[in-house]
């Protein structure tokens, strides 16, 4: 279809492909000129399956679909655009003379992004034409921005974690040399080249958990044993644990307690907040560590008895990089990434995660999963 001549009231030139979708050739000829006038390339159909053909061929930018059609109407139209992935984003314009309440509503429900009455005020249907337009350059150049981001964090995450391994194994090496055992400097040098390259592996490892929470989590939901993995995680900081004199007290019934959750995240969500407790607990205190169960909920609790939460610091306790009142009493690392990693996790699980806490007497999380609806033996 060739393009008409531009009027003065049209504006600046647009550019797009366009798909018009209307059984009345004169209806499809009104829109068609009035589009290719403000620059829009145009690909006209004459009916629902035309439209599925043409579509086929040729992708098109936008789609103006009128409702009422016979044969295959326009509810039916997006009900298979909707079944193909590369259809589905399409933006749908309904261009329609039924102005009934309900039907603009199941259009819109349908999948369609806005609705136009005929007769239609040709300045109307541009700008509603252009503005979708927008939208969806806008939304696609966000998902490509988003997919540039994840490579490139994979990128630099997998090469920064290859050199961090070379430099603490040359590290490791060096501090059991003989030729560093009588050399007390070069020792202390060693040792804090491994110490900071712990650091930072420990920040790249927590950010790649945080990148990948932001770019969804994928959570598989089976039976685990919360008790079984909370005593397991217990028992893996028994000697962080006693290299610090902190002890670390469990009160985990032997049977099974069985929840509804994705395993790794479990144990996740356990190794952050214990390795946090243990992380900015004073010598000679006491962690806690207790499950329990209700008819429909599975918990536990981790309690310390260190500095506790500030009012600031529980506005903030769950946001990326937030870094609170409290600091490590080893040295041990801290990025700020490690509650934002729990509260998604939990939330990917249906979970609930409470923090109760009073300035300088510790503070005490507790993890709220809902029990397995499969009865386990013990």
């Amino acid at each position: 279809m060739n393009p008409a001549p531009k009027s003065d009231c049209d504006g600046p030139a647009e550019s797009g492909l366009i798909l018009v979708v209307d059984d009345q050739e004169s209806n499809l000829q009104v829109v068609a000129n009035l589009l290719t006038s403000a620059g829009y390339e145009v690909v006209p159909a004459t009916s629902g399956a035309q439209a599925l053909q043409r579509l086929a061929a040729r992708l098109p930018d936008l789609i103006l679909l009128d409702l009422l059609m016979p044969g295959m109407d326009g509810f039916e139209v997006c009900r298979r655009l909707q079944e193909k992935p590369e259809w589905a984003a399409l933006p749908i314009i309904f261009v329609s003379a039924a102005d009934d309440k309900e039907l603009i509503v199941r259009a819109l429900d349908s999948g369609g992004v806005d609705y136009v009455t005929k007769p239609f005020n040709k300045a109307e249907l541009l700008s509603r034409v252009r503005t979708h337009l927008t939208l969806k350059q806008v939304r696609e150049h966000a998902e490509r921005l988003a997919e540039d981001r994840h490579e490139l964090i994979g990128i630099l995450a997998h090469d920064l974690k290859n050199h961090l391994f070379g430099i603490q194994l040359s590290a490791s090496l060096l501090a059991g040399s003989k030729a560093l055992q009588t050399e007390p400097k070069l020792q202390n040098l060693s040792e804090n080249i491994q110490h900071t390259s712990e650091r930072l592996m420990n920040f790249v490892e927590e950010f790649l958990a945080n990148a990948s929470a932001d770019h969804g989590l994928c959570v598989s939901l089976v039976p685990v044993d919360l008790a079984q993995t909370a005593a397991a995680t217990a028992q893996q900081y028994q000697e962080m644990a006693k290299r610090k004199n902190l002890r670390i007290v469990c009160e985990i019934p032997a049977e099974p307690v069985m929840t509804q959750a994705d395993a790794v995240c479990v144990e996740q969500v356990l190794d952050n907040l214990l390795s946090n407790a243990l992380k900015f607990s004073p010598q000679e205190k006491v962690i806690r560590i207790a499950v329990g169960m209700t008819e429909e909920e599975a918990t536990c609790t981790i309690t310390d008895e260190g500095p506790g939460f500030t009012e600031e610091d529980r506005s903030r306790m769950f946001r990326r990089y937030g870094r609170l009142s409290a600091r490590p009493t080893g040295e041990e690392p801290s990025t700020g990434l490690g509650l934002s990693i729990v509260k998604k996790m939990m939330d990917a699980m249906s979970g609930k995660l409470r923090c109760e806490s009073t300035p300088g007497q510790g503070a005490q999380f507790t993890i709220i999963l809902p029990r397995s609806p499969h009865v386990h033996a013990a």
